[in-house]
């Protein structure tokens, strides 16, 4: 994890559905800019007009969409997202938090819609323009109790994405957990905890080592 030139970092949030990732973020931005840091928050699908308007179609439960169109989508919100938003704020030494990054597109649709994974990575790169985070926290809990979590701040109306099936998030997971064992220098795995509070100090921990 390098320093850029201008203080600031990018860190990405990551984790399956219902890890507590908005809240996290949240937390994590009252954290740093209590530290000093310019923080901006975004989200992946979204963070810019178009990418959003990418994201109400990816996530709309009434769309039938193609897994191959669905990468397509996502790449494109996020070709969008970094030349607008991210780097950007990146140049001007902010902190960017992102809920979700490239780590997700392999996950969701390498691992869980089985697309191949080299392929996927180079669309990755493409969209990114090479932009790699320089941490990701990897929020990580049962598959269950994350949909029933997700299922409660949803009030039961759940996203396409969050009701595939229950294989297809385990896959997502496993995925995740193997990104995470390939770069253990980039990619911290936390266990959700009990609390949003309880999690944050873990997060803490590992952030304190970033911006010491």
């Amino acid at each position: 994890m390098n320093k850029r030139k201008k203080k600031g970092f990018f860190i990405t949030l990551e984790g399956p559905d219902g890890s507590g990732k908005s809240t996290q973020s949240l937390l994590l931005a009252r954290y740093l800019k209590r530290k000093g840091y310019k923080v901006v928050r975004t989200r992946e699908p979204g963070g810019t007009s178009i990418a959003e308007a990418l994201r109400r179609i990816i996530l709309n439960p009434k769309n039938r969409i193609s897994k191959v169109t669905e990468v397509l989508l996502y790449e494109a919100g996020r070709a969008q997202h970094t030349s607008e938003l991210i780097l950007p704020a990146l140049q001007k030494g902010k902190t960017v938090i992102c809920e979700r990054y490239t780590d997700a597109t392999l996950a969701y649709q390498g691992y869980g819609r089985k697309l191949d994974i080299r392929m996927v990575k180079e669309l990755n790169r493409i969209a990114s323009s090479g932009l790699k985070p320089d941490l990701t926290i990897l929020l990580d809990l049962d598959v269950r109790e994350g949909l029933d979590r997700a299922r409660k701040v949803s009030r039961g109306r759940m996203d396409r994405m969050e009701r595939e099936s229950i294989r297809f998030h385990e896959r997502v997971r496993k995925g995740y957990l193997e990104i995470a064992s390939r770069e253990p220098g980039r990619v911290k795995l936390i266990k959700v905890k009990e609390t949003p509070e309880k999690t944050h100090l873990e997060v803490v921990k590992v952030i304190e080592k970033l911006v010491k």
